[in-house]
This record gives C-alpha cells, sequence and structure tokens, in this order.
C-alpha cells in the first residue's frame, strides 16, 4: 500500500532531520576528540624529526632535552631556532612562576620560545614592580573582582580618571572653579586612549596560586576573568574541572578573545602557532594512550 503525500513528506523530514541529528553529534564528537584540529599552525615537521632522532643537547647548558631546554628556554640542537615559528602579540606578558612548580611539566615555557620579544618569566618572589603602571596592566585570574576581557579598556580608564582626581585634590586649597591645566589636558586624552600594554599569567599548579596571588605586588591590579574554555592538557590536576587551564591554553584564549573583543578585529589564527609545541605533544600523547606505548608517552616529561 503507497503512503499518502503528506505522511510521505513528513517521514522523509523526519528522516532528513535524524540524519541532521547524527552529522552533528559525529562533528562534535571529532572536535571533543580533537579540540586542535582547526589551528593553523607552521610545519611540525622538525618536530616529528626530533621526535624520531630522540633527546638532543642543548647549546647553552649541554643538558639533555627532548624539542627544548626548559632550563635555558631555548630549542635543542635538533630544533633549529630558524624553523621555529615566530609569533608577534598585541602586548607584552609577563609570567609568574611558582618556584615549586616543575620546569619540565610547565607549558609557559612554550610561549618564552615562540614569542620570545614579548614574553617575560620571573620566578616567584622574583615580581616586577606594577605599582605605577597599573592603568596599563591586568592580571589574569578567577574572582569576584575579576572583568570580562571586553571591559578591560573601560575598567583601566576608570583607574586613570580615579588617579587624575586623586593627584588634583588639595585639601589645602580652597575648592574653586578654575581652568584646566595642560597636565589636566594630557591626562584627559590619556583616558581616551588607554589600551592594556602587559598582561600577567601565574604558572602553578592551582593548589600552589593563592601565595602568588595575594603578594601585595599584585594586589589592587585589575584583574581579568577567561571566558569558560575547557582545557586538553594531558596532565590535569585530579579533583580540578576541566575549564582549568594549562598556562599555554590561558595565554592563548585571552589573546583569542582580546583580539575580538578589544580590538574589535577578525581572528585569522594569528595566535595560533603559540600551540606550536603543545598541540604537538598534545598528539604524541594521544597516540601513545591509544597504542600503549609508554616509551611514548615519557615525552611529555
Amino acid at each position: 500500500m503507497s503512503l499518502s503525500p503528506p505522511i510521505f513528506l513528513k517521514e522523509r523530514e523526519e528522516n532528513n532531520s535524524r540524519f541532521v541529528e547524527i552529522q552533528q553529534s559525529q562533528t562534535t564528537s571529532i572536535a571533543v576528540e580533537d579540540p586542535l584540529q582547526n589551528l593553523c599552525l607552521a610545519s611540525q615537521e622538525v618536530l616529528q624529526k626530533a621526535q624520531q632522532s630522540g633527546r638532543s643537547k642543548c647549546l647553552k647548558c649541554g643538558g639533555s632535552r627532548m624539542f627544548y631546554c626548559y632550563t635555558c628556554y631555548g630549542p635543542v640542537e635538533n630544533v633549529p631556532v630558524e624553523q621555529m615559528p615566530l609569533v608577534k602579540l598585541p602586548l607584552k606578558i609577563d609570567i609568574i612562576k611558582h618556584p615549586n612548580e616543575t620546569d619540565g611539566k610547565s607549558t609557559a615555557i612554550h610561549a618564552k620560545l615562540l614569542a620570545p620579544e614579548f614574553v617575560n618569566i620571573y620566578t616567584y618572589p622574583c615580581i616586577p614592580e606594577y605599582e605605577e603602571k597599573d592603568h596599563e596592566v591586568a592580571l589574569v585570574f578567577p574572582g569576584p573582582k575579576s572583568v570580562s576581557i571586553k571591559d578591560i579598556s573601560l575598567h583601566l580608564q576608570k583607574r586613570i580618571q580615579n588617579n587624575v582626581r586623586d593627584k588634583s585634590d588639595d585639601p589645602d586649597e580652597p575648592s574653586v572653579k578654575r581652568k584646566k591645566t595642560e597636565e589636566q589636558d594630557l591626562n584627559d586624552s590619556k583616558c581616551k586612549e588607554t589600551t592594556l600594554k602587559r598582561i600577567i599569567f601565574i604558572d602553578s599548579t592551582w593548589n600552589q596560586t593563592n601565595k602568588i596571588f595575594t603578594d601585595e605586588r599584585l594586589q589592587g591590579l585589575l584583574q581579568v576573568e577567561l571566558k569558560t574554555r575547557k582545557t586538553c592538557f594531558w596532565r590535569h590536576q585530579k579533583g580540578k574541572p576541566d575549564t582549568f587551564l594549562s598556562t599555554i591554553e590561558a595565554i592563548y584564549y585571552f589573546l583569542v578573545d582580546y583580539h575580538t573583543d578589544v580590538l574589535k578585529e577578525k581572528y585569522k589564527g594569528q595566535y595560533d602557532n603559540l600551540l606550536f609545541f603543545y598541540s604537538f605533544m598534545y598528539q604524541l600523547v594521544k597516540n601513545a594512550k591509544c597504542s600503549g606505548d609508554k616509551e611514548t608517552r615519557k615525552i611529555a616529561h
């Protein structure tokens, strides 16, 4: 018995709907399995060759390392620096590393290797002085006082305006209306042109971050919280949610959001190469887990 046209069309629509759901499910599944698959990366052939040839010497300290030396912040002998990508960043990055953080397990070094002109790493208690520059510096750290990336400029402008008021308020002078001085005009102009110039990240296990975060030299700085994203770090900390990112992930995602939400420019993969080492090591570990290759998994220290 043939189906009437209305029933036939209804079943066809239901089949199409199920097909779309299956396709979307498969696409989502692939994305979950490999969240780094769509990055615009430089050729990783140099890393593939280095992985095949094994550990190599650091040209500075002579230590045996895989891919790079996490002590000297440079590539090893079998990873020529000219074959590594260089990433240009829109602002400077300071990384404050906990002294107990294992150098070989930290991803902060990736940022220093790939954007050496823009990234500095300090080992706590060594922290630069930010007090006079708090209107152009922000700290990436979650908390009740943290602001979103898109609101950074607004909050930095408020800081300059408050500083101007504090400097112009003289309790010994009568409160009279007077013309703006050249200095005040300059400050007003500065407010309008305020931009973030330096961003700070803490490189530490989440259980150890409080020691650095509560340091008086970081108190009073604008705090910024990242949008919720899931980590794919192979050393994810036990008992912590998957929204706790590794240092290089936090840097990368901050810059992507800063590019679109603050600079108001279309993102075209400009900072993807910050994940040059990270994505390669992620794939190595993932493949090793699937094959049960314990030796390959040791590559990630």
